[in-house]
């Protein structure tokens, strides 16, 4: 069984945390407590001129933009990969391992951070598209992404041992964006799509996602868990899907 061809309307597994301290206004730290997160940028605030959903867009971008053999999701490539701009990504596992109707997502990994770059990643989230035969319009595709993310359960998240609370409240849908132009070799061709280079598509997104203040230089540790489970008869498909991932971050 192909994984993403058993399930057309996931798309990602992915996920992870750290800080977002003095890159952002005060007054975003201070809606940050709130949330019981100090140091989390709450989910209806604006950082770096965009809303989370925008800079989820923005993280599958940057995912497509690889090739599958070169790209940090799938271990293939160093985190820094296409990389730029004061926010960076990282991600869960595009190469999980599948048995039946099991997929598990598990990774272990070093990244190099430099100090002041706030971090942003999804613990666990779908994306739906045209080219993946998801739907035509923003509607469908909204619809699709919702689906799925209404059946992740048990999120996890810790940064040096300590929880991050009520992952929920930080759900968020992007804008409907298009992603591409893909490169030959990408991460749909690699789940049997028809993608060939030069492949754009309208997309939406739908997850958890989490904007962190940068570390402080040295070495940190990130985990992250949570699973995707459609397994009632009302689901379209029968899938487990159980995602654990941490990384050493080094900030230098």
């Amino acid at each position: 069984m192909r994984y993403l061809a058993r399930k057309q309307y996931v798309r990602s597994i992915a996920t992870a945390l750290v800080f977002f301290l003095g890159l952002i206004v005060p007054t975003m730290i201070s809606q940050a407590q709130s949330f019981g997160n100090p140091g989390v940028v709450p989910p209806n605030a604006r950082a770096y001129g965009l809303t989370y959903g925008q800079w989820s867009a923005r993280h599958w971008q940057w995912v497509y933009s690889m090739s599958e053999n070169q790209n940090p999701l799938t271990d293939t490539a160093d985190c820094s990969a296409g990389q730029s701009g004061p926010v960076w990504f990282i991600g869960g596992n595009f190469a999980p391992t599948v048995s039946g109707s099991n997929v598990v997502g598990n990774a272990n990994r070093h990244c190099m951070v430099p100090a002041g770059k706030a971090l942003f990643f999804p613990i666990i989230d779908s994306e739906c598209s045209q080219v993946e035969g998801n739907g035509t319009t923003d509607a469908e595709f909204r619809a699709c992404a919702k689906f799925v993310t209404d059946h992740v359960k048990n999120l996890r998240a810790t940064v040096d041992g300590v929880d991050i609370q009520n992952l929920l409240n930080y759900r968020v849908q992007s804008p409907l964006f298009y992603f591409g132009p893909m490169p030959d070799n990408n991460l749909l061709q690699f789940y049997g799509y028809m993608a060939p280079a030069g492949t754009t598509s309208p997309s939406v997104s739908d997850g958890v996602f989490l904007m962190l203040s940068p570390l402080s230089r040295g070495a940190h540790t990130i985990h992250f868990e949570g699973e995707l489970v459609l397994t009632t008869p009302q689901d379209p498909f029968d899938l487990t899907f159980s995602l654990d991932i941490t990384y050493t971050i080094i900030v230098v």
